[in-house]
């Protein structure tokens, strides 16, 4: 008690003054009781007391508010506080006391405030406070709260607290929208607003559209959102446990189904159900079909491995486990030139034809037609017809007996037991086709044709042109012989010919296997080497030889076409047999003989003689019939460096003495044309003075002859452009008038006739307005009068007559009935003359 004792307390102060609604707490020393003193009073303290509290105010609540006092003190019925034996008051100890607004109350010895007034609490709509009893009471209704009961405490209202109570928490109601659902678990055994019972830890929803206000023993999960189905658009669901759906259907755990626009507009998912995804619907046009894997049956249930065909036009959902085999397939169209190659994967038998098919059996169609294959049927290839020209063909491989032909010249089309077959060729063959290399190039110098880079179809019959004046042999290796094509012609391989390939020597001097070919030229034709040879006397020599040749062969004889490609390399033959004869001719004759006469030596070295000792026209290989009919030499070189030295001294002293001669007739010649061109210069530079001086002389008589006329003429010229000037400011002036009088009276005449109009138009105007006026009034009175006449006729002459007499006569009838001789009757808005009606109420009074 002394921890509160105030200021207002002093051990020394016997004298309290203690304003009202103020108290003070005094402690008897003798009998240790503390009791209260309440103002409005003087307290004069005796020996034995002591003022432990005090004064202080009293506690006031206000309106609407409430206080918490701890360790409140116990009253009986009346009100009155209980005291003990001592006269001490008797506490509630360890006990709480809600008091509201009251009178201003003080607290006696043992009471505590532990709450200051504070303002209640309102609750608003649709919010609640959960609850929960601390102790066991029974409510203002009668109902028993057992300690730890959660209850709510609804609004609208002001909640009075109770010390048997603490608030947990303030719940807000939950909007539900349409389409929307609030999904609820329940906290405990419960019920829940619709009379439902709920055991701890079960959720449901609630879909009913407004506020909802939670349970004490519910909470919210979430607000679920529905799910608009459209035509186009389908709800794939699951169970996650055993439950009957909002239709009456008993879904087992694990089960799928689908939702669709024919079952709901909008779904929300249930506590059970979970969205696995959002189906679209599958639209199938005239020309599309589908096979859907695992069909669901007419009981609901997928048939495992079992295909169902659809074809358009249709539109369809797929159910949960269905799925489509290759997406969604175009019906196969064909033409004339087209066709399908099948093949049964099951044993079925076909509708039109009642041909039964067994797993395996490949069979073709053609069209035109349109073709949708069945599910026991496969389309293995699609097929084309092949148009092939007179000089096109293919490869066909029949894959039953293995025999590959070729199909040439007309439009073809592969069965279901054939395919088209590659012939490969030998790399070196396989690009002299493929980039196409002219025949004719390749040999000697020449360079070889472009590389197009395209690579050959090896389907395709191989063809190949061969050029005029060649030759081609092609070797047929299932027939074990080889047959030669002459140009110009089409060469075109069948399955098992090659082309035999000619590998050439080229280059100078000549080299093997330089040149690839695959046709042989028969000429006339020319090629070039180069031979080193050796003079009688050691002197080296290169030289450069080209020959011309021919092939002399019958296209009507075997024998010469076999002889044709007998020599592989007939280049480098001719070649080295020439050389060999050639080195044996000069190294029989000394260099100053050869040098002389190189071309009649190695001719007849080359050709021979015949019997009369004349040198022949050609040489002849029997082995292949190559003739050569000429031998050019292009050049003649030194080998040795010495030699070549030494004649290129004697050719360079040659061609210096040449030159100085050159130089020196070239000198005379010069200085004969530098001094002609002296005697011309001086001639002309004295015609050129001569010409000077005649000008110089007529430049003279002409300035004489302008300072004359200037002299004399320019007072004349002055005088003359003064009266000139004169005589033309004066026509200008007159001119300048006549204009001013012109323009003066063009405007006074324009002016005239733009009033006169204007004039004319306005009398014009106001005598038409006027007409209209008048024919407007004349036809509104005509309209009038007949709209008045036609009433009249209507009405009648004696209904106007009753009806203009029927007031009068009323209101006199009335009044006689009253007793009345005169009256004034008005509607109070229409003004009367009272002078005048007073004078005729007189008059009709004094008439009588």
């Amino acid at each position: 008690m002394d921890k509160r004792n105030s200021k207002g307390a002093q051990p020394d102060d016997s004298l309290f003054r203690i304003a009202p609604y103020f108290y003070l707490h005094v402690l008897d020393q003798n009998s240790n009781v503390t009791r209260v003193e309440v103002g409005p009073k003087t307290y004069v303290r005796q020996d034995n007391e002591k003022v432990v509290f005090g004064p202080e105010k009293m506690i006031t609540i206000p309106p609407r508010h409430y206080c918490i006092v701890e360790n409140p003190v116990l009253k009986d019925k009346t009100g009155k506080v209980i005291l003990d034996e001592h006269g001490q008051v008797k506490l509630k100890h360890a006990d709480l006391d809600v008091r509201l607004a009251q009178d201003p109350f003080p607290l006696y010895p043992g009471e505590e405030l532990k709450q200051p007034p504070t303002s209640l609490r309102v609750v608003p709509a649709n919010s609640a406070l959960r609850l929960r009893a601390v102790l066991d009471f029974e409510d203002q209704s009668g109902e028993k709260k057992v300690a730890g009961d959660e209850y709510l405490f609804e609004g609208p209202g002001t909640y009075i607290p109770r010390k048997e109570v603490e608030v947990l928490e303030t719940i807000r109601a939950t909007v539900i929208k349409p389409n929307q659902a609030l999904k609820l678990r329940a906290r405990g055994e419960t019920k829940d607003r619709n009379g439902n019972f709920r055991v701890t830890g079960e959720e449901w929803l609630v879909k009913k559209v407004g506020a909802y206000l939670p349970g004490a023993y519910e909470e919210v999960v979430d607000i679920v959102k529905a799910t608009v189905l459209t035509e186009k658009k389908a709800l794939h669901m699951r169970s996650t446990r055993t439950f009957t759906d909002d239709r009456g259907n008993v879904r087992k755990n694990g089960e799928e189904w689908l939702i669709t626009f024919q079952d709901t507009e909008a779904h929300i998912p249930g506590i059970y159900e979970e969205v696995v995804d959002v189906v679209k619907i599958t639209t199938l046009n005239n020309r599309q079909y589908c096979v859907i894997m695992d069909p669901v049956g007419k009981d609901g249930k997928p048939q495992m491995g079992q295909k169902k065909l659809i074809k358009g036009e249709k539109s369809f959902f797929l159910r949960p486990g269905e799925r489509l085999e290759n997406e969604i397939q175009s019906v196969y169209i064909l033409g004339e030139d087209g066709g399908l190659i099948l093949r049964a994967i099951e044993e079925f038998e076909e509708e039109n034809k009642k041909i039964k098919r067994k797993p395996g059996d490949k069979w073709m169609i053609r069209g035109p037609c349109e073709y949708v294959p069945p599910v026991e049927v496969e389309v293995v290839s699609r097929r084309t017809a092949i148009p092939l020209d007179a000089n096109e063909g293919v490869y066909v491989r029949d894959i039953r007996t293995g025999k590959v032909r070729a199909e040439i010249g007309n439009t073809y089309m592969l069965t279901q037991d054939e395919e088209l077959w590659e012939k490969t060729l030998p790399p070196v063959v396989e690009d002299l086709i493929t980039q196409g290399k002219d025949p004719l190039s390749g040999r000697s110098e020449r360079g070889g044709g472009s590389d197009t880079g395209k690579a050959r179809d090896k389907t395709k019959v191989v063809t190949f042109r061969v050029p005029h004046n060649a030759a081609v042999q092609i070797y047929d290796y299932k027939e074990k012989k080889a047959r030669v094509v002459f140009g110009p012609d089409l060469v075109m391989l069948g399955p098992d010919e090659q082309f035999t390939l000619l590998s050439l020597s080229g280059g100078k001097p000549k080299r093997p296997n330089v040149i690839k070919a695959l046709c042989l030229l028969l000429g006339p034709d020319f090629c070039t080497d180069i031979v080193v040879v050796e003079t009688a006397d050691h002197a080296r020599l290169s030289l450069q030889l080209s020959y011309n040749w021919n092939f002399f062969v019958d296209p009507k004889s075997d024998e010469d076409k076999a002889k044709l490609f007998s020599v592989p390399d007939f280049v480098g033959d001719l070649c080295k047999a020439i050389a060999s004869r050639v080195r044996g001719a000069v190294a029989g004759v000394k260099f100053d003989d050869f040098h002389k006469n190189s071309a009649k030596i190695i001719r007849s070295s080359v050709f021979g003689f015949d019997d009369k000792m004349k040198v022949r026209d050609k040489f002849t290989f029997p082995a292949n019939n190559l003739n050569i009919t000429s031998v050019d030499i292009q050049s003649v070189e030194p080998v040795d460096q010495r030699t070549r030295d030494a004649l290129q001294k004697s050719v360079q002293l040659a061609i210096e003495i040449t030159t100085a001669s050159q130089e020196a007739a070239a000198r005379h010649e010069a200085d004969r044309l530098e001094q002609e061109a002296k005697g011309r210069l001086e001639r002309q530079k004295i015609s050129d003075e001569a010409e000077a001086e005649k000008s110089r002389r007529e430049l003279l008589e002409l300035q004489a002859q302008s300072a004359a006329v200037e002299s004399t003429g320019q007072a004349k010229a002055e005088a003359q452009s003064r009266a000139e000037a004169s005589r033309i400011e004066g026509e200008a002036a007159v001119q300048q008038a006549r204009l001013k009088a012109q323009a003066a009276s063009i405007e006074a005449d324009s002016e005239l006739g733009r009033l006169t109009k204007a004039r004319e138009a306005e009398t014009h105007y106001v005598k038409e307005q006027n007409e209209l006026e008048i024919k407007k009034a004349s036809e509104m009175a005509e309209i009038d009068s007949a709209k008045f006449k036609e009433m009249v006729d209507s009405i009648g002459a004696n209904t106007i007559q009753a009806i203009a007499t029927a007031g009068p006569e009323m209101q006199v009838k009335l009044l006689q009935s009253l007793g009345l001789k005169s009256t004034l009757i008005t509607d109070g808005e229409s003004p009367i003359n009272l002078f005048n009606t007073a004078q005729g109420l007189i008059g009709a009074l004094e008439s009588p």
